[in-house]
């Protein structure tokens, strides 16, 4: 039993860690010429200068969505740990993970959504940043974050308290 508890918690900090960089990484759009576009900057490395430049991101609504479902799925994640930390004290024995297990659903749905609506409108937001270019690691965390989080919040759901 202690070893799926382990297993569980550190799939669940794997999970976090997963979708804070996603979240906070300077990675979801890679442009040809050594420019990343994320969800809060756009930095293109200026080759005269040497330096990085900097700008604002899109001000679309559709990226407003993507940057609250990150965050959300974030934040569903962190209070789904918090909650399984209290619960496994807490708890009495034979109880189930019912509410760790939907606030991690929750996360999983958040960060499905934002992936999708940054897939689909990825053009759009990009639009005068020049053509050409490809998703970055962060985007691609965010999916593998997708399947990991909803496996583990069906896990907890399926979990029981034992001594």
């Amino acid at each position: 039993m202690s070893c799926l508890l382990f297993a569980v918690t550190a799939m669940h900090i794997i999970i976090l860690i997963m979708l804070f960089v996603a979240t906070l990484d300077n990675s979801w759009w890679v442009l040809p010429e050594d420019g990343t576009l994320n969800l809060w900057h756009d930095c293109i490395y200026n080759n005269s200068s040497e330096s990085w430049v900097c700008s604002s991101v899109s001000t679309s609504e559709w990226f407003h969505a993507v940057q609250a479902l990150m965050v959300l799925s974030v934040l569903f994640s962190s209070l789904s740990f918090m909650l399984f930390m209290c619960q496994l004290y807490t708890m009495e024995r034979g109880g189930l993970f019912y509410a760790t297990g939907i606030f991690q659903i929750l996360a999983s749905l958040a960060v499905f959504s934002g992936a999708v609506i940054y897939a689909i409108h990825v053009k759009e937001f990009n639009k005068d940043k020049g053509e050409g270019g490809h998703f970055g690691h962060c985007f691609i965390l965010a999916w593998v974050a997708f399947p990991l989080s909803m496996l583990s919040g069906i896990m907890y759901i399926h979990l029981r308290k034992r001594e």
